[in-house]
């Protein structure tokens, strides 16, 4: 029962932590130099790293918004799919943004961002795109979006709470391209079957996510990478552990097999359901 904020107070979760974080970014194949912080839902993570797309953008600009504020700071438009995810629209009405100011991205008939329809993107952007869109599943166009969005200086965020998975197995050309993107989102609960309150906020640029969301006290003082500078919370447990024990359990080919499996499954419940005279949209 430590406080899981950093090594000092507990070195078993420190190290465990880590070690988790290490092995997401091999299993996820994703650049294998950016931070991990666990927080408590794909919600709080997309809110981490939403702040630090905006911090960072700005600090580009030479805008401090730490000390500064955001009254007079140049203004930031984010760009999001038709379908985005709920946690994203709630993550970005915390953070102030406004509903009504977001900029809408049509999609095509499977939920996916329309790149012909694109809306105009620039260096004061962030365009949030999905792996996984629950309604459909689908998966954007990384290769074509990501490439032109960082062509521009924009930053991209990816939700991936649970399609970022699919890297993880046979099904990972879903994803090509995603790799690219500045930061991240993902989920234990759902196919690493960990207990709830228990998420994953992946930033490429660790300094810019431990400044954004550091916590050191002059009675506390931790290292770039400690959880409390990666996530909301500073006071919290180890939800690492419950990722670094599923990891240690499965493996690599434990993971890809259950990911495997349920997409088979899926694929044969979508077969019966045509059969039967539905329509199947995706």
């Amino acid at each position: 029962d430590q406080c899981a904020s950093g090594w000092d107070n507990s070195p078993v979760s420190a190290t465990l932590e880590r070690l988790a974080g290490r092995w997401l970014l091999e299993i996820l194949d994703l650049p294998r130099d950016s931070t991990v912080g666990f927080g408590t839902s794909a919600t709080a993570c997309t809110l981490s790293c939403l702040v630090t797309a905006r911090r960072e953008l700005l600090l580009r600009q030479g805008w401090d918004i730490d000390q500064d504020g955001l009254a007079g700071a140049p203004e930031i438009r984010v760009v999001v799919s038709e379908m985005t995810h709920i946690t994203v629209k709630k993550a970005l009405r915390v953070l102030g943004f406004g509903l009504r100011h977001l900029h809408v991205a049509p999609v095509n008939g499977r939920g996916q961002i329309d790149v012909t329809r694109l809306p105009v993107l620039d260096h004061r952007t962030i365009l949030c795109l999905q792996a996984g869109e629950v309604n459909t599943g689908e998966f954007d166009d990384f290769s074509a979006l990501i490439p032109a969005a960082h062509a521009v200086g924009a930053w991209v965020h990816v939700d991936g709470a649970f399609g970022l998975w699919a890297r993880a197995s046979a099904l990972k050309a879903l994803t090509e391209g995603v790799e690219k993107a500045d930061s991240w989102t993902t989920d234990g609960h759902k196919w690493l079957n960990t207990p709830y309150d228990c998420a994953m906020a992946i930033c490429r640029h660790p300094g810019a996510l431990s400044t954004a969301m550091n916590a050191d006290a002059a009675y506390s003082v931790a290292s770039q990478d400690a959880q409390k500078n990666l996530t909301l919370e500073f006071s919290r447990r180890p939800r690492g552990i419950p990722v670094w024990a599923a990891l240690r359990t499965l493996g690599r080919e434990g993971v890809a097999t259950m990911v495997e499996q349920h997409c088979a499954l899926a694929l044969q419940i979508a077969s019966g359901l045509q059969d039967t005279g539905f329509e199947i949209l995706n």
